[in-house]
């Protein structure tokens, strides 16, 4: 590729192949994509990806992404929130998609992923010794445990449940059902078996 592409190309086609799910046909178009077009679009993002390390940083209570002008998260230090009611999951986005239902007032607590050994992730590397902590100091009265509704969500939040072991909260998990429009028979095992669990009357 040296001989055909520029080396300036090809340092960007490298550079887009770091990223997760990106392979080397997909580094060429996005490459190719930022050379053709306006290069106001290759400055735009030049400078969000310059300003990304040094604008963001993590909360040191919740442990979700925040500004770095904040000292802690919104979501947490606004008096509305109830510091009572705790939704644990795994990752940043996680809360993205939560806040966009308009249904939660409480506030979270990122693991920072999920126990896998295939990833080499145990508990230790979770933040689950801060979250017995802030069960302590916030008195949080529930703990809504919203970790995806797979092996390693699963396995994680067993051992968070068993982690708290006789502290004075209440745990919840997150229902799992059918999704709207999916018929029954294409929906799968642990789905079917998690709506029959969660069924209510009617």
């Amino acid at each position: 590729m040296d001989r055909v592409v520029p080396p300036a190309l090809a340092k960007l086609i490298d550079a887009l192949e770091q990223l997760p799910g990106v392979g080397p046909r997909t580094a060429e178009r996005y490459a190719y994509f930022l050379f053709k077009n306006a290069e106001s679009k290759s400055v735009d993002l030049a400078k969000a990806l310059g300003s990304l390390h040094s604008n963001i940083k993590i909360c040191p209570v919740t442990f979700a992404m925040i500004d770095s002008a904040d000292d802690v998260s919104r979501l947490y230090s606004d008096p509305e929130r109830n510091k009572r009611i705790v939704a644990v999951v795994a990752d940043p986005f996680d809360i993205a998609a939560l806040e966009k239902t308009r249904s939660f007032n409480g506030t979270y607590h990122v693991l920072g992923g999920l126990v896998s050994p295939i990833d080499n992730m145990g508990p230790e590397q979770l933040h689950i010794n801060e979250l017995l902590n802030r069960i302590k100091k916030d008195k949080v009265k529930e703990l809504i445990l919203a970790t995806n509704a797979s092996v390693e969500g699963e396995s994680t939040a067993l051992l968070i449940t068993k982690r708290i072991g006789e502290l004075k909260v209440k745990i919840t998990r997150l229902a799992r059902g059918l999704p709207v429009g999916v018929d029954l028979e294409y929906a799968d095992q642990i789905t079917l078996k998690r709506a029959l669990e969660g069924r209510q009357a009617v």
